[in-house]
């Protein structure tokens, strides 16, 4: 048995199949993905990695099977898929999964090459685990994958507790332990056992408060925008393929964009904190339909046309639209007088959440410093956004500004 000390869950105690994997090379790859990408940018203490956030849902994962009464080889696969879940990740975390897929058509739960060939395939046959059956669970197939990755996943419970940790951001508090606890399997579904509508609430309001404040932060953004366009001015500038670089981690990546003369500025600004800032910061009811339904080619096209309008280069330009708020934990089930219910139904929180997200979100333009009141002016005209639907501002008080920012 091998016994680590976690900042979070304190004594970890790993054994069986889980302890021979942990010294593998995707799993140790995994001490050099950063668990929040560009938020370290944000808050400086945020440096943990998925490594450490794979140790904490093994914890939580063997925590719960303890509690439901699965032991053996079932059990098992759950601990290496649960140890294994974020194998698949690419640098900088989330980051840059969405353009690996557009080139690969993967996401970061797509590990069956990685589970079926190589050191974790060795170890995982050597404790008699199906490769196949290991990295279905990672996909969250069956019943037992709910634990590995569903609404009520053991995954979410441990980020939501590092990452306010470590950002030092109170609002992802939530008892972990409680809601291993109160898990059960109704009908082949994972739910909480009877009196736990707050409890799953809290693990709705807890994701919903970190949203804005850490994972959708505007700075966050601004960097995870230059650093994918980077990214994919990279791939499309060197033999460098996404299929490689989704192997990569997070120094191989930084390395890359260095040593290249059509990305080393975007490598020299994320290295030094010289970010671009917001020229527009549009609310959802100032953004036209087809807008907001705008694919990655459309995006590009229109990040040229503002760039034309405000008669700088196109790099000056980046067009950040997040996608449709939703809230996948509104549907986690509950038990409530022996009916299954989902969370959505049964609790009046689940909407004034959902409002409250649609409030918060922004459609964003950036641009270096010199340049975003151009960029600015260039973007509404553009983009057509419509100033008396709701409000577009820019940073600073003045240019794209309301009324109410003078009182």
């Amino acid at each position: 048995m091998t016994t680590i000390k976690d900042s979070v869950h304190d004594h970890i105690e790993i054994q069986g199949v889980a302890a021979a994997l942990l010294d593998t090379p995707p799993v140790q790859r995994l001490r050099h993905i950063s668990q929040l990408g560009t938020v370290t940018l944000v808050y400086p203490s945020a440096n943990h990695t998925r490594f450490e956030h794979s140790l904490g849902v093994y914890h939580l994962a063997d925590r719960a099977l303890s509690h439901l009464g699965i032991e053996g080889q079932q059990a098992e696969r759950v601990r290496a898929a649960a140890l294994l879940h974020d194998v698949g990740h690419s640098p900088y975390s989330h980051n840059v999964e969405a353009l690996i897929h557009r080139r690969t058509g993967k996401y970061h739960d797509d590990v069956d090459e990685l589970l079926g060939d190589g050191p974790v395939a060795r170890v995982l046959s050597e404790h008699g685990l199906n490769p196949d059956r290991v990295a279905g669970l990672v996909a969250g197939e069956g019943e037992l994958g709910q634990l590995v990755s569903g609404e009520l996943d053991v995954d979410r419970m441990d980020y939501l507790v590092r990452d306010a940790h470590h950002t030092g951001v109170p609002y992802g508090t939530i008892d972990h332990e409680r809601l291993v606890r109160e898990l059960c399997f109704v009908d082949g579904e994972l739910v909480l056992d009877e009196g736990n509508v707050q409890t799953a609430e809290s693990l709705l309001l807890a994701r919903a408060l970190m949203n804005p404040t850490v994972y959708q932060h505007h700075v966050a953004r601004i960097a995870k925008s230059m650093l994918r366009r980077g990214t994919e001015e990279l791939l499309a500038a060197t033999d460098t393929t996404a299929e490689a670089l989704r192997r990569w981690d997070d120094n191989d990546l930084l390395v890359a964009l260095r040593q290249c003369d059509a990305t080393e500025a975007y490598a020299g600004r994320l290295s030094q904190r010289d970010l671009y800032k917001r020229a527009v910061w549009a609310e959802w009811g100032a953004v036209p339909d087809e807008i907001l339904a705008a694919d990655h080619d459309a995006v590009g096209a229109m990040e040229r046309a503002i760039a034309d309008e405000a008669n700088v280069d196109s790099d000056a330009v980046v067009l950040d639209i997040p996608p449709e708020p939703s809230m996948t934990e509104s549907s986690s089930r509950v038990l409530v007088n022996g009916d299954v219910r989902r969370l959505g139904e049964q609790s009046t929180l689940v909407n004034a959440i959902r409002a409250a997200q649609r409030d918060q979100w922004r459609l964003g333009v950036y641009a270096p410093a010199d340049e975003s009141e151009r960029v600015g002016s260039a973007a509404i005209r553009e983009l057509g956004l419509d100033l008396d639907g709701a409000r577009v501002r820019d940073v600073r008080t003045g240019i794209h500004a309301t009324l109410d920012e003078f009182n």
